[in-house]
């Protein structure tokens, strides 16, 4: 499974804009597409940033649709008023969901650079401490990991049900990702928290 993310920063006064946009044309148009599993969307309304992720069951697929996307992506920064629009495309190595994010779920997304000769040791240390850390949180219901093996990048998501389930695990959660880098050697770069405003994603349990 294989997975294109999309990161809008703009106007925090356009997000909803940007979110009906990508409801409204960009999940029916990416229904249509072959091999296509699936969409979401996180958006951070203060501080006017955006995560589309789209996921594949192929990387063919996902190449494929690379062209058919790019005028609706046009369109939705300038719904946003992007200032920055960020593509990344990711190999989807870990997926765990317990159930779907009900209405008001959040999101906690972390970034990190690593040794790419160390990857695969790192995802099955996910698969082994991080994911049934996150589990046993009050509030859980999913976590992905998504990587770019050739760059040594990674980014995982942990959706929450609500804000207060987000804002409760924060120490939790900081205390787990140090450790994590320590034994990894995976060295955090940006996290943010995202009400999750969209949640199609039908990639199957990879944990």
């Amino acid at each position: 499974m294989y997975a294109r993310s999309t990161i809008l920063r703009g106007d925090p006064r356009a997000v909803d804009d940007g979110i009906a946009y990508v409801r409204d044309s960009v999940w029916p148009m990416l229904q249509e597409l072959s091999g296509c599993v699936g969409m979401s969307m996180f958006a951070d309304r203060e501080a006017g940033r955006c995560i589309v992720t789209s996921a594949w069951a192929t990387d063919e697929a996902m190449q494929l649709s690379a062209g058919m996307v790019m005028d609706s992506r046009r369109a939705a920064a300038e719904a946003t008023r992007a200032v920055t629009v960020d593509v990344n495309e990711w190999e989807i190595a870990a997926m765990h969901r317990v159930h779907s994010a009900p209405e008001g779920a959040c999101a906690r997304v972390v970034w990190v650079d690593m040794d790419a000769a160390r990857m695969d040791g790192m995802i099955d240390a996910f698969r082994t401490t991080m994911i049934p850390d996150m589990e046993a949180a009050s509030g859980f219901c999913s976590v992905s990991l998504m990587v770019d093996r050739k760059l040594g990048r990674a980014t995982w998501a942990v959706t929450l049900e609500n804000r207060e389930a987000l804002e409760g695990t924060r120490d939790r959660a900081m205390a787990a990702r140090d450790q994590f880098g320590t034994a990894t050697g995976a060295r955090m770069t940006d996290m943010a928290e995202f009400e999750v405003v969209m949640a199609h994603l039908r990639v199957p349990e990879m944990a």
